[in-house]
């Protein structure tokens, strides 16, 4: 065996080779992709050394030619393919070094991040009794109240007060119920209702607080205002201040005596403003039909666009993969019929999860997504079982949402039908816009994964991880 021979072979073979390469549709032809093998070679050199030792001595080992040999067409074949090889190995090798490096630095820097709960509006919803008296629940997070936070920062930790909502956050209920006492009194006198344009005074009769559970969504406590009114009344309107945070209300008529009820549409305020009159003098009947569908396939869209960024990410990521639309049409059939079935069963109470697991594992998703857009070019099974599989866990996460909004009990399975809509339109509405407006630029298939897949799945990578890191409650492990 001759490995100096082998190697001059090599060397005297490149140059040519390397011409041709540039020529070839396959091969390096812009100044953007050479800049990108310099940017590897530079900051990841380091990592690829013992691959590099590897293999060269594994080529020099098959090769077994002599200089004189290497006019020889055959050779140059051999070589030629040698390096083809070679070359595939170094973009391999690269991406999962700059994957690996970038996920590293993402962690790192996640590790200076504290705690933050996303600021979530409060819903309120005021029953009112042919008897004779009304109770209005408030769900909303009494530690953001407390501490100014309000619908203007996205998250706590954006707030300037973050610090002071992280101590109350971990507080026991009876703990924070004390810190909420010398506060109630600021509640019952910013809070307004009117019944037939006339101010009542408001008192509470409850608080209702959690345990501090999992940290990383907000605390969701009940306030409840009771009182008797006059059984003439009309109408009824409502002010929640914005100084504690946007808020959605509804009015539930109720004739306890014949057991029937009225649930009007939900009204949502965000510009600090008095919400419309309610009418009270609504027909005991169920909701109609469409009304039921409409106003829940709006809410289904609301929670992916503009809310649910984690969802759009993983849509995206999902998209990435391929130009063509069948790999697009599968994955998005398999994430559509999974998360159908586990919001189904979840609304249903069949299947429960704490979201202190469900939320880090849909970050995860998000993370793992990204990292296996690096490598596969194609849709096999295997994608679609795992993008199946994270459809389940995003279908809970979807639950949760509802939840808390609550459906009609008459419409339930009407309401949920709807919402599952809205879900799916957002998504599609995800899939055209990019498909449309990325896809109509990039007729080659390669272009496509260096200029748009690659740092489109790396950045992607980098959120999903960074949001496990922050979702896991490290202060509970």
């Amino acid at each position: 065996m001759d490995i100096k021979a082998g190697t001059a072979a090599v060397a005297v073979a490149a140059p040519r080779i390397l011409r041709n390469e540039r020529r070839s549709k396959n091969g390096i032809t812009s100044p953007w992709q050479w800049g990108y093998l310099i940017k590897y070679r530079t900051l990841l050199g380091a990592f690829s050394a013992p691959f590099e030792a590897v293999k060269m001595s594994f080529n020099c080992k098959d090769l077994n030619y002599s200089y004189n040999d290497r006019a020889n067409s055959n050779d140059f074949l051999y070589i030629f393919q040698m390096l083809r090889i070679k070359h595939t190995t170094h973009n391999a090798i690269f991406k999962v070094h700059y994957a690996i490096l970038l996920y590293i630095v993402s962690a790192i820097s996640a590790c200076n991040y504290s705690s933050a709960d996303i600021v979530k509006p409060a819903l309120v919803e005021i029953s009112v009794f042919t008897e004779g008296h009304y109770r209005v629940e408030v769900r909303a997070s009494i530690e953001a109240m407390i501490t100014g936070i309000n619908s203007q920062y996205k998250t706590t930790q954006s707030s300037p007060f973050a610090d002071a909502y992280d101590e109350l956050r971990i507080l026991q209920s009876a703990q924070l119920n004390e810190k909420f006492i010398p506060f109630q009194q600021t509640v019952t006198e910013k809070v307004k209702l009117h019944f037939d344009d006339q101010p009542i005074d408001l008192h509470i009769t409850e608080v209702d607080i959690p345990v501090p559970g999992y940290t990383k969504v907000p605390r969701i406590s009940t306030i409840v205002f009771e009182g008797n009114i006059d059984r003439q009344v009309k109408q009824l309107n409502w002010y929640y201040p914005a100084r504690f945070s946007d808020n959605a209300v509804r009015v539930r008529q109720v004739d306890s005596e014949n057991d029937k009820w009225h649930w009007s549409k939900w009204q949502w305020i965000r510009d600090d403003s008095v919400s419309n009159n309610f009418s009270l003098s609504a027909v005991f009947t169920d909701p109609p039909l469409l009304d039921v569908i409409s106003e829940y396939i709006v809410t289904g869209f609301d929670h992916i666009i503009p809310k649910g960024l984690d969802h759009i990410l993983f849509i995206l990521g999902i998209f990435l993969l391929s130009t063509k639309l069948k790999p697009l049409a599968w994955q998005a059939t398999m994430f559509t019929v999974a998360h159908s079935i586990t919001l189904s069963l979840s609304m249903f109470n069949v299947i429960s999860l704490p979201a202190s697991i469900v939320e880090p594992l849909i970050a995860l998703s998000i993370a793992y997504i990204g990292l296996e857009n690096l490598f596969a070019h194609k849709l096999n099974n295997s994608r679609l079982v795992l993008v199946f599989a994270f459809g389940l866990l995003h279908g809970l996460g979807f639950a949760s949402v509802l939840a808390d909004f609550g459906m009609p009990e008459s419409r339930y399975a009407t309401a949920l039908i709807g919402f599952n809509i809205g879900v799916e339109l957002a998504q599609l509405a995800i899939l055209l816009v990019a498909y449309f407006s990325i896809t109509i630029w990039f007729k080659s298939k390669e272009k496509f994964h260096n200029y748009i897949t690659i740092p489109g799945s790396i950045a992607i990578g980098i959120i999903g991880l960074y949001w496990t890191w922050d979702r896991l409650s490290w202060p509970m492990i």
